[in-house]
């Protein structure tokens, strides 16, 4: 069945290739790069990040050799309120968020497949590492670059709609293909970091945005132990640039153990105050029906993170994730995507955490 295909192309090698893909399959593709900045000199020079010019020009010379149409659609005000403001108030708010997760679902599944659709096209096609067939989202073959953490915030609606084309490929598999093509991204470098923070300092980027305030650090019974800059600086879990005035009296590392906004405080411990047994999500989004009963399966904490072993439950509009062991640096913010085996179930924003027991035990599908 040929369908019109419209190609998300960021400039790497990922986009290309299954741009590449979907084309040799026969598909009606178009390939388009999203103008994420208004002023993409800002954004930083060279492979690291996945905002810059040479981007656009590498996607448009990828998008010659395989010998489709290409266009530019700015998105830039988008991006910057459904990703980079919400980034800032996230930190603001004691939370630590997930850019690239937020990207993935107000950007490229919400706004480009909302446009995408409306303008007759039937399907988006990503360079995202997962598998889909028939609505079931899961794992890449290639683990370690797996993407289907980042993936779980999308509906079944928008992944009706979805084509992820190197789900059943390496990354080492993806260049080798590039270069048969003839595509001249085939050994571009993968972008990291956070793509809108020019010199990926982000500590500077929130200090800009937020203002430095400082406050105190304190430990677990409330005495003083140093002063910061602004309570955004720290994340859950962090050890290093604590800057606190004297060591812990047993000698230990401490770490952070809590982030209040409200009194602009950061509490920080020893690293067995971390281990978390319960998390409290909000705003699931499920790639099935939710489960009616207290379900066993697995559960990823952050992307590219561990896996642990899980009994969630749902209540109301809020998803209850009971750890069979526990897990440390648990942040606010991020995302619980919950697993079987290597098929995602569903996902949720982490809310809450506590150091309570886990529960017995529940059922599976």
């Amino acid at each position: 069945m040929t369908l019109r295909v419209l190609a998300a192309m960021s400039g790497g090698v990922d986009s290309a290739v299954a741009a590449a893909r979907a084309a040799e399959a026969g598909h009606d593709v178009t390939g388009v790069h999203l103008a994420l900045s208004s002023n993409p000199q800002s954004y930083r020079t060279g492979a690291r990040g996945c905002c810059t010019l040479e981007d656009a020009r590498d996607a448009r010379r990828a998008a010659d050799v395989i010998g489709i149409p290409f266009y530019v659609w700015d998105m830039a005000e988008r991006f910057d309120r459904d990703v980079v403001q919400d980034f800032v108030a996230e930190y603001a708010a004691g939370r630590t968020p997930n850019p690239c997760l937020r990207c993935n679902e107000k950007i490229k599944f919400q706004a480009l497949l909302d446009k995408a659709l409306a303008l007759g096209f039937d399907a988006v096609c990503t360079g995202h590492h997962a598998r889909l067939a028939d609505g079931v989202l899961r794992r890449s073959v290639d683990l370690g670059k797996d993407q289907s953490y980042v993936l779980a915030v999308c509906t079944r609606e928008q992944l009706a709609h979805a084509m992820f084309p190197l789900g059943d490929i390496t990354k080492a598999e993806v260049r080798r293909e590039a270069e048969r093509r003839g595509l001249a991204v085939a050994d571009k470098p993968d972008s990291h970091d956070i793509c809108f923070i020019a010199d990926g300092d982000t500590q500077r980027f929130l200090a800009d945005r937020l203002g430095a305030e400082k406050g105190r650090i304190v430990d677990t019974s409330g005495e003083v132990l140093g002063e910061h800059d602004g309570a955004f600086a720290y994340t859950i879990g962090q050890r290093k640039g604590l800057r606190l005035g004297r060591p812990a009296p047993d000698g230990r590392p401490r770490y952070v153990l809590d982030i209040s906004p409200v009194d602009n405080t950061v509490t920080v411990g020893p690293r067995e105050a971390l281990d978390v047994h319960e998390i409290h999500g909000e705003r699931p989004v499920w790639l099935g029906e939710p489960p009616t009963a207290p379900y066993d399966c697995r559960v990823q904490l952050r992307a590219h993170g561990e896996v642990y072993d899980c009994t969630a439950v749902v209540d109301g509009d809020v998803l209850r994730i009971s750890l069979r062991a526990p897990a440390r640096g648990v942040a606010k913010g991020q995302a619980a995507v919950l697993y079987d085996g290597d098929r995602v179930l569903g996902s949720a924003t982490i809310a809450a955490t506590s150091a309570r027991p886990a529960l017995q035990g529940g059922t599976r599908a």
